[in-house]
């Protein structure tokens, strides 16, 4: 058996931050409303900050739209609700176009008195996509229409 000993800098990997792409640089986005003091661009970018926040309450959705086609390895997303008891449905779509495929749906539970944090890590192999949908049901125990929740997205990554 061959063997080598190896420094621990020989190892090292970027730092995860300097991973994730610049969505404000490479994407257009289309959203479906925006509460003025929670922008898009606070979920965006690559430095933790309020996030967004719909403007209305009831099924939102997240469009980025790519200025060239991307390869995507890595999908992380962060939602945040400290205040209201809630059980929330995304769902990520991608593709070339308007011809998107489901890439992951997901429920979560909101309680302020436990689960006030949902964070998603996905590991993905998505090539040539020009766009990426994000489907926000901030409230699945109710009719869409007699919804009072607001659908939040603490932050978007890709890599």
């Amino acid at each position: 058996m061959r063997k080598s000993i190896v420094s621990p800098s020989a190892v090292a990997t970027p730092p995860i931050s300097d991973l994730w792409r610049d969505l404000e640089r490479i994407a257009r986005v289309e959203i479906s409303s925006e509460d003025e003091r929670f922008p898009i661009e606070q979920a965006l970018g690559k430095k933790e900050t309020t996030g967004w926040r719909a403007a209305g309450t009831g099924p939102q959705l997240i469009r980025l739209n790519f200025d060239e086609p991307i390869n995507i390895k890595r999908l992380r997303l962060h939602f945040v609700d400290r205040a209201t008891e809630r059980s929330q449905e995304f769902a990520v779509f991608a593709g070339a176009g308007r011809e998107l495929k489901e890439v992951v749906r997901q429920q979560w539970t909101f309680s302020p008195y436990g689960s006030t944090e949902e964070i998603e890590d996905y590991t993905v192999n998505l090539s040539g996509i020009t766009t990426l949908e994000l489907r926000i049901d901030p409230d699945r125990s109710h009719d869409p229409k007699q919804s009072q929740a607001y659908a939040t997205l603490q932050s978007l990554k890709l890599a």
